[in-house]
């Protein structure tokens, strides 16, 4: 279905609220389906998405001419920001328990890759295995349709959701996935988000999400998806908890990267920032390196995003917004 139908009050201009200083990233198509979805929900197909915990946030709250201005100093591109977020992680939606949190994802501050989504309060790391907002939503919808069936079918409870799911099924199939027709556990193993293959393209990175970036690594870092996440992981944590180690890695990516090779600062700054965990040092060493290392690449939007975050990492929600 084209953009704009069913009164979408998609503005394709606001993503320059949430980039200023470089209005040149490219929304994509699927975040305007996105809206035009959510503008098409009648009540009790918005009565659905309460019941699956989703709720738009983040670039979608600035979708409108009468969005609201952030409060007083705050960085806009902090709306909707958690703290282990990225920079290249733009948030669209809440969907769940655990912090769960959809994001287009930005690999070179300008074009989206996709979507990625993690839980902000487990130890898992981020999934980038849906291709857009409307494909994440279906899943999470066929997982809560799945647990629904665990339930005692002849509850009225339980047949009235499994009624508003469905409703809300049929709209969003309207859009996208109509092609589907599986719902629950069918569609889940139909349409599995199981790992990715090994991609030669992007380097490992400790959140999971690997990075599109050229050069050489101080560890030779496989290909993303080729490590043992487990033991990748644990080398890394060990490592960031000796300030001397952190230092010298620190020193030896910033060398590089003013050698031209901003590989090493961009997958150590990611790693750190993912692991920062509160800890100034990392937050600070974080900052530094993604900086240096998205102005070498050219990725302007994402340097002024990491530097926005890093200045408010401290806030206690992540709607800034002066409602």
């Amino acid at each position: 279905m084209p953009d704009g139908e069913n009164g979408s009050r998609g503005d394709r201009t606001a993503v320059a609220r949430y980039f200023p200083d470089r209005g040149g990233v490219e929304l994509p198509e699927s975040i305007f389906r996105f809206q035009a979805f959510l503008d098409a929900l009648g009540p009790v197909e918005q009565r659905a998405l309460a019941d699956l915990s989703v709720s738009p946030m983040g670039i979608m709250d600035l979708l409108t001419d009468d969005a609201p201005a952030p409060r007083d100093g705050i960085d806009i591109r902090v709306h909707g920001r958690y703290y282990r977020d990225p920079p290249e992680f733009l948030t669209f939606m809440h969907a769940g328990s655990d912090g769960l949190h959809h994001g287009l994802w930005f690999d070179d501050g300008r074009t989206c890759a996709g979507v990625a989504s993690y839980h902000t309060h487990d130890g898992g790391t981020i999934d980038r295995s849906a291709r857009t907002p409307l494909e994440a939503l279906r899943r999470h919808l066929e997982r809560c349709g799945r647990d629904l069936d665990d339930d005692d079918p002849g509850d009225e409870e339980v047949a009235r959701r499994r009624a508003d799911h469905g409703r809300l099924r049929t709209v969003l199939a309207r859009f996208e996935t109509g092609d589907r027709p599986e719902t629950g556990l069918a569609y889940l193993r139909a349409y599995p988000s199981s790992r990715a293959p090994v991609d030669h393209g992007r380097v490992t990175t400790l959140d999971g999400a690997g990075a599109l970036v050229p050069g050489r690594t101080a560890l030779d870092r496989p290909p993303h998806n080729g490590a043992d996440e487990y033991a990748f992981a644990e080398y890394l944590y060990a490592l960031f908890e000796d300030p001397v180690a952190v230092r010298r890695s620190v020193a030896e990516a910033r060398r590089r990267c003013a050698a031209g090779d901003p590989a090493e600062a961009l997958v150590l700054g990611r790693d750190l920032h993912w692991a920062s965990g509160g800890d100034p040092v990392l937050e600070e060493s974080a900052a530094e390196l993604l900086g240096s290392a998205y102005r070498a690449l050219g990725r302007d939007a994402l340097a002024a995003t990491a530097a926005a975050h890093h200045r408010h990492r401290d806030l206690p929600h992540v709607d800034v917004l002066a409602r």
